[in-house]
């Protein structure tokens, strides 16, 4: 929102262009604001003259692809940023590609050089500062690798003139603060719980009044009182705000906006911690939406098994391919999370993708046993229960079947990359990912007679749909997860030819 983190923008910028520090360490804990920060600032530098944006990389748990979460990803993404804007770089990267075309997929201690640190010594001179910027680093799953990439960078040196600087954030995680990046020698750093009271909490009610005059042009539903209440229930969290205006201004008319109004205001007693007020407000707008529709227990069932799926799900589905791996109607599983819109994004076409939770703290919530309601709380092996049946019994069906690539013979060879828009993307993901839901499972009597019966079947036009899509060199890995995770005998015996 304009007028928002306006002393932390200019600081960034300050640092960008007169700080000689390679790195710039923005630290704060989940909630308090550090990707829209960092989506504010790349939008700034982008029109900045001084400097050059080089790209940047945004990790998520809770974007809906796996890929987010991948250290191994952060550096070939920067790359090929930087050889969009750069023909020297894209020119000089070539070079490198051509040498070791599977660097991408390499330990991120291999990838530094050929990637970056090499392409950018062939840049004609310039004064401007080269920025990347590396968003939430804390959600990245690997943290050994991610421990070797702050490392790469702190201790990046190039033949180049150009000078490069990375701006990162995260959580203040032990694996992250034992690395360079908390040594004053490589980092500026700057804490997002140092900055004042009063700065943060200005930025806050902005945003809160802001949302609250423009649902309406009457302002009489609402009071300075309310404004302050939910000011101090905050604590200073940027995600509390967006998740109760997003559930006080849902829906309905004033009757319905002063109620939640009333009940967001009165969900917990004042000193609360913050995280606990957060957790309140996941837990009073789940109860909201499970009580209000009077849901008998298949139906809440049913809720607890799309969050898990999507929780769980390792690319972004949209409705129309979550309910297919999942054997229910669309139109069903929309109605299930209608009322949970304010933490869940729901696309608005069925056949769109991007179904996921708005935050990564409301997953956290909902797996954590000591704060999610009894009756919600998901265990992870729930999703992936489902998922890896779903999968199975998605491949099974007609449409995974020979000459799945379309080809006019046998003989011809398949170029790449096709435009696959013929298969659908609940058969993707299932050929894609199946085998990690086996692994990650509690359900392995059940999956083992299912491969048998439904994969098995399948596995020569399962081959095949992996080289249309391009990924049959996962294909032994995922056959080699499956394998550990079940009997072998199960992937070998029942196949016939």
């Amino acid at each position: 929102m304009p007028g928002t983190r306006e002393g932390i923008l200019n600081k960034l910028v300050a640092w960008v262009l007169n700080e000689p520090t390679a790195i710039f360490w923005l630290a704060g804990m989940a909630g308090t604001g550090k990707t829209s920060i960092a989506v504010t600032l790349s939008r700034m530098l982008e029109k900045e003259p001084a400097v050059m944006m080089g790209g940047g990389f945004f990790c998520s748990r809770s974007a809906g692809s796996i890929a987010r979460t991948d250290v191994r990803r952060i550096l070939p993404t920067l790359a090929g940023l930087l050889a969009g804007h750069s023909l020297e770089f894209a020119r000089a990267l070539a070079v490198e590609l051509e040498e070791d075309l599977r660097i991408g997929h390499k330990p991120v201690t291999e990838q530094m050089g050929p990637l970056l640190r090499k392409p950018l010594a062939a840049l004609s001179e310039t004064t401007l500062p080269l920025i990347f910027l590396i968003d939430a680093l804390d959600e990245c799953h690997d943290q050994l690798e991610l421990a070797q990439l702050i490392k790469d960078i702190a201790e990046f040196r190039s033949d180049a003139k150009v000078q490069v600087k990375f701006i990162l954030t995260s959580r203040p995680e032990m694996h992250i603060r034992g690395t360079p990046i908390a040594d004053s020698r490589f980092s500026s750093i700057l804490s997002l719980h140092t900055i004042s009271e009063a700065e943060v909490n200005s930025d806050i009610r902005l945003y809160i009044e802001r949302n609250l005059e423009d649902c309406s042009p009457d302002a009489s539903w609402y009071t300075t009182h309310d404004v302050d209440a939910l000011l101090k229930l905050a604590s200073g969290l940027f995600i509390f705000a967006s998740t109760v205006m997003k559930h006080i201004l849902a829906r309905g008319g004033v009757r319905g906006r002063v109620e939640r109004l009333k009940k967001a205001t009165a969900a917990v007693g004042v000193g609360t911690a913050a995280t606990a007020t957060l957790g309140k407000i996941y837990e009073m707008i789940i109860v909201e939406a499970l009580q209000s529709g009077q849901l008998d227990t298949d139906e809440l069932q049913q809720v607890k098994r799309v969050l898990a799926c999507i929780l769980t799900a390792r690319t972004s589905l949209s409705i129309q391919a979550l309910a297919e791996l999942m054997v229910m109607e669309p139109a069903d599983l929309r109605d299930s999370l209608e009322r949970l819109h304010s933490v869940v994004y729901l696309p608005t076409e069925d056949a769109e993708p991007g179904l996921r939770t708005l935050h990564a703290s409301f997953g956290d919530f909902l797996c954590d046993a000591g704060r999610a309601p009894q009756n919600m709380h998901i265990d992870a092996a729930l999703g992936h229960n489902e998922l890896a049946q779903g999968s199975l019994t998605r491949m099974a069906q007609s449409d995974l079947c020979f000459n799945i690539s379309r080809s006019g013979s046998s003989y011809q060879r398949i170029s790449q990359p096709l435009q696959v828009d013929w298969i659908p993307l609940s058969l993707i993901y299932a050929c894609i990912h199946w085998a990690h839901h086996i692994d990650a499972s509690s359900d392995i009597p059940v999956l083992e007679l299912s491969i048998g019966k439904y994969f098995c079947p399948k596995l020569l036009f399962w081959l095949e749909a992996m080289i249309v899509l391009d990924k049959v060199d996962c294909s032994a890995s995922l056959l080699r997860i499956a394998s550990l995770a079940v009997r072998v005998l199960v992937l070998v015996s029942s196949i016939q030819f």
